[in-house]
Formats: structure tokens, sequence, C-alpha cells
């Protein structure tokens, strides 16, 4: 029954992911040493937790190289142990380019880090402001990474390390939300944050402008989950922050977290 009771928090899709999850825990547990996870996404870090809150004996902790990074590594450790900030491997490096007569895109950013061959679990949030951009990664790629990215697009680049305390923490005004849904079908939420129609989120949806947890998702009827984080093009952010049951109209209660783009 408890078995149950867990995998209803879960997606079919997430099982693999789960079964990681359990490895990390046991070896945790039964080696009596902190295991170092790959960085992960929000609804990740949720399985994770939930997971670990069945075990007695295995803690969590989770780092992304400054407060509140959207991507963070896991660190499950035996109950005994203290985790400090070093337990997570870390290196922040930020991108030198002539500022003045280039400028730079995430997605060009990312795919000049993933063109390296390096899968996307190696490296965290990657911040900008003002035409400044870093990159939160595992330290051990540090010098890999300075060798191979040398150019983003066709702007030659340097990257060089900095300090974590040197993160440039982006300031987004999220905003708390609470409102009703029919489901949680991702047209329907989608619609209910930003007060689109459904038609139009459904059509948002459909011409690929709508990620989720960083995955273009096509299907309007894909079901959300908890701590699941989405993307709108030109509308923001939403993070499904908890389900608050339902109201007398049978409609789902919802808390969010919303950022207008």
């Amino acid at each position: 029954m408890a078995e149950e009771n867990v995998t209803q928090h879960f997606r079919e899709d997430e099982a693999p992911f789960i079964d990681q999850v359990n490895d990390w825990l046991t070896t945790a547990g039964d080696q009596y040493r902190p295991v170092l996870t790959p960085f992960l996404n929000p609804r990740q870090r949720y399985i994770v937790r939930v997971l670990t809150n069945r075990q007695d004996e295995v803690k969590v902790a989770f780092f992304g190289g400054y407060p509140g990074a959207e991507m963070q590594r896991g660190l499950a450790y035996p109950a005994y142990y203290q985790p400090s900030e070093n337990d997570f491997d870390l290196q922040l490096l930020e991108i030198n380019y002539p500022q003045k007569f280039a400028q730079l895109h995430h997605r060009q950013v990312m795919g000049a880090v993933l063109s390296t061959g390096v899968e996307r679990g190696a490296f965290g949030d990657i911040i900008t402001w003002d035409n400044h951009w870093q990159i939160v990664v595992e330290q051990p790629l540090t010098q890999y990474l300075i060798q191979q990215v040398t150019s983003i697009g066709k702007t030659k680049v340097r990257l060089e390390e900095r300090d974590l305390q040197e993160a440039h923490a982006p300031e987004e005004d999220w905003e708390e939300v609470v409102t009703t849904v029919a489901s949680l079908r991702l047209d329907a939420v989608v619609a209910a944050s930003f007060n689109y129609s459904r038609n139009r989120a459904k059509q948002q949806i459909e011409r690929g402008r709508v990620r989720v947890n960083w995955e273009k998702i096509e299907r309007p009827d894909f079901e959300l989950a908890n701590r699941d984080l989405i993307s709108v093009r030109h509308g923001g952010r939403i993070r499904i922050q908890e389900q608050l049951g339902f109201n007398r109209h049978d409609r789902r209660r919802v808390r969010l977290a919303v950022v207008h783009a």
C-alpha cells in the first residue's frame, strides 16, 4: 500500500529516474557515504525529496551555486553526515566576449556547451544580466569546457573561472496565485496563468512555444504535476507549487508561482 501511495505522485515516464534515485539512496545508506547527483530540475528534486522522506537513515540536500538556483545538484548522505557547499563540487564560469560588438542568446550559450558532448545534467543555470553571462558547471569539467568553448555562434569567447560568491543571482518577480482549473492539463494551466483563452493556450503549445522542465511539449493534454516548471515564449513562466483539492464546483484549486515575460 505504501508503494502505491508513493507511485501515484509520479508519471509513468518518470520510472527510469525513480530507479536512479533509489540507487542513489541505497548507495548512500548501504555504503555510509554521500552520493552526488547531476543537476536536477525542480520536478526531479521533488521526486528525490518524496523518495528520501521514506528513508530513516538517509537525507538529501540541494545546491546550485547560489540561493534559488533552478538547476541544483543533490547530495544524498547518511543521517550522521554534515554536508557543506564544497560537497557539491561546483564551479562558476563567466563568458568573456566583446560585448560592444556582439550579442549572445540563451539558446546559443546552451547549444555551445552541449556541442562539447557534455550532458545537460553536467551544468546548471545559465545566468544573464546586462549582456553578461555566467554558467554553473560540475567542477571536474571546468578545464575541458574552457578549452572546448571558444566561440558561441560567430562570436569568439573565453570562459573564465569565478568564485561562486560572484554568481549574479537573477532577479525575477515571481507572483503567487491561487486559482481554479478544470484539470492540470497543460493548456488549462497556461490559460489560467496568463489569462489566455483555452484556444490560444492550445495553439501556443501545438506551435512548440511551451516547455515543461526545459523540454518542448506539444500536447495540450499533457498532465502537469507538483514542481513542474512551464515556460511560455513571450508569456512568462509558471511553477506548480501545490494542489489544494477541489472546490464545491469540483474544480481543482492550485497554487502557482507566475512570472510574466
